[in-house]
């Protein structure tokens, strides 16, 4: 006992506590199993410590986290640094060791870190959630705790879909010298339902069969990371360019916008407006959500499909003829939402 800090009374006193939670209440131990008993308990309270003491503290493991994920694009990975960067700006958070963090804390950090915006909190959840994911797989926690906080409903606004005339507006502007680079992304994004980003990252030569009239949306273009291919539709295809400038910039299409007469948008109206025609005109959700490129159909349901107010006559309108021949189908729709002008 000379080269421990320990006195004897200590000793003693150490091993009466240790017996006191080793021994059952109303059982008996002789002695040999009284001392087994008693080194089991040693062993696994060893052994729970050096579990506990092999961590790292919440910063240190989020940028690891990061770093695992540096193959992913440019744009999704300075996504993860802003959201680090923005839990980590909470207090205390930073070098908290995540092996101690709880569900508690985790709720409170990111009620701290995304306050104003339910998407933003949602997206933080799921990046905090992935932390611990990583930390669970580096032995650095037991558990992921963010598993126990609640996902916030997201009430979605209501987007209207284009008016025939709205959709007239959009093709006749794109003729005009100064945005003709916008037709053939234009026409991707409203009769193909592609995303803006997946139009950004399609090579028109590649991707794009104008003998199969198909477009090729490659894994690696996907939102979701899933390859498809959806039809080639709308109007006169032969008159559209076979390709297009890479990444159209959004001052462009904000002046191709207001040149149209919006003076206001909704992000992604041009994917709702061909989820709606398609509703009505071909019938077949099964059909819609593998084109959209959605995992089911309940998207479809509850956000993009508003068909209200679209007769049949008017989608066949808009499938089959050019929309700016029945540019009178439809009256002008009501006011749209204020947004980000960079969206297409």
């Amino acid at each position: 006992m000379e080269h421990l800090p320990l006195s004897v009374s200590d000793a003693v006193r150490l091993c009466l506590e240790l017996l006191e939670e080793a021994a059952l209440p109303g059982e008996s131990f002789s002695r040999l199993a009284l001392l087994a008993r008693m080194r089991r308990v040693i062993r696994a309270g060893v052994e729970a410590l050096r579990r506990e003491e092999h961590t790292v503290c919440f910063e240190e493991a989020a940028w690891a986290s990061v770093r695992a994920r540096e193959h992913r694009r440019p744009a999704t990975h300075a996504d993860l640094c802003y959201f680090v960067r923005r839990m980590l700006r909470v207090p205390g958070v930073a070098e908290r060791p995540l092996r101690a963090m709880t569900a508690r804390e985790c709720r409170e950090l990111l009620e701290r870190a995304f306050p104003a915006s339910v998407h933003s909190y949602r997206k933080g959840r799921s990046i905090l959630h992935s932390v611990f994911a990583f930390g669970f797989r580096r032995e650095w926690c037991e558990s992921n705790p963010v598993d126990r906080v609640e996902v916030p409903t997201v009430r979605e606004h209501e987007v209207l879909p284009l008016t025939l005339q709205e959709v007239a507006r959009l093709e006749q502007t794109a003729e005009l010298p100064a945005f003709r680079s916008l037709r053939l992304p234009l026409h991707l994004m409203l009769y193909c339902g592609i995303r803006p980003t997946e139009v950004r990252r399609l090579d028109p030569l590649r991707d794009i069969d104008w003998r199969e009239r198909t477009v090729t949306i490659r894994p690696n273009c996907s939102k979701t990371g899933g390859g498809r291919v959806v039809p080639l539709r709308g109007g006169d295809l032969s008159s559209l360019p076979r390709s297009f400038p890479p990444g159209p910039s959004p001052a462009l299409w904000q002046r191709f916008r207001r040149r149209a007469g919006f003076a206001r948008w909704v992000p992604d109206v041009l994917r709702h407006t061909f989820a709606s025609y398609h509703a009505v005109y071909f019938r077949d959700y099964a059909l819609l959500q593998q084109e959209m490129g959605h995992r089911d159909v309940s998207l479809l349901r509850t956000r993009y499909v508003h068909t209200v107010g679209i007769s049949m006559r008017c989608a066949a309108a808009f499938w089959n003829r050019s929309a700016a021949a029945h540019s009178s189908s439809m009256p002008m729709s009501r006011c749209r939402m204020a947004s980000s002008a960079s969206d297409p």
